[in-house]
């Protein structure tokens, strides 16, 4: 399973030969808490917990990076997929570490 860093989404994102998705697996409230944008991707907030029934919402020629707050849920969600032919990328330490080392007006939680 391939990990990416926060700092490293932006240049892996314009890698990618279609425009990648950020998948954001975290519950409404953490999303509503803080939230992460980058440009170069389109922001898709699925619950860990809805993905095996909303699978068919989700693209496979599209490349996706999973994000939660710490990593766990994501590095989890990011397995499934594969495991489903999706092309896949953990973003590690999740929303934390890109307050962080991204953008640290987000809030931590």
């Amino acid at each position: 399973m391939e990990q990416i860093s926060p700092a490293e989404v932006a240049d892996w994102a314009k890698n990618q030969s279609q425009r990648p998705v950020l998948l954001d697996v975290r519950e409404g409230w953490e999303c509503q808490t803080a939230s992460a944008q980058c440009a170069a991707m389109d922001l898709v907030h699925m619950p860990m917990q809805t993905i095996p029934a909303r699978l068919d919402e989700l693209d496979k020629s599209r490349p996706i990076a999973c994000l939660c707050h710490h990593g766990g849920r994501s590095m989890q969600v990011a397995a499934f997929l594969a495991q489903h032919g999706f092309q896949v990328a953990n973003i590690a330490g999740g929303i934390h570490a890109w307050s962080a080392q991204v953008d640290p007006t987000i809030p931590v939680y």
